[in-house]
């Protein structure tokens, strides 16, 4: 069982622009759309862990639904899916130790975990086993960031880094405990 973090950062640490904003992860040409891991990603989780505003996020991008996977949606306040979704994305709430108990318990057992806010919700309750982070070669000077404070330090060991479109900067984390 493992959750995992698969995400991009800027140089200075921050998941979005200033303005809440993505358009830098394009800044990287793949004309070939070489898998970067999202795919293979794909094939190793049985399930998804986002928050309502990275499930916003998503369902205004201009593509089809990205995940052949269901998305488990974490929110005190949405109270019925988006139409069209019924059948993959699923509300959940509570503390995020018996949600991931839950899931774990009907076959949910690699995760990924994503969203800043449900990322660091995450970490700060030590429930991350992995994080594989792109760094893009951008200095976005403010947005929003990857980490925030944490309850005590989380120690993580390097066991893989790579260099991926000859620029982006691919590391896997795994938790120390």
């Amino acid at each position: 069982m493992a959750n995992i973090v698969f995400i991009a950062t800027s140089l200075d640490g921050y998941i979005a622009d200033k303005q809440g904003k993505l358009d830098w992860l394009y800044a990287i040409p793949n004309p070939d759309n070489v898998d970067t891991g999202f795919f293979a990603l794909m094939e190793r989780i049985d399930g998804v862990v986002m928050g309502r505003n990275t499930l916003d996020v998503v369902l205004s991008f201009d593509c089809n639904w990205p995940y052949t996977k269901p998305v488990f949606v974490l929110s005190n306040t949405m109270t019925k899916v988006p139409r069209g979704y019924e059948e993959k994305v699923f509300l959940v709430k509570g503390e995020l130790k018996n949600i991931i108990a839950d899931l774990n318990a009907k076959g949910f057992n690699d995760l990924y975990i994503d969203g800043g806010a449900t990322i660091q919700s995450f970490l700060n309750e030590d429930l991350i086993d992995q994080m594989i982070i792109t760094r893009f070669p951008i200095l976005l000077g403010g947005g929003v960031p990857l980490f925030s404070e944490l309850k005590q330090p989380l120690n993580f060991k390097v066991t893989k880094n790579e260099v991926v479109l000859d620029t982006l900067v691919k590391t896997t984390y795994v938790r120390e405990k």
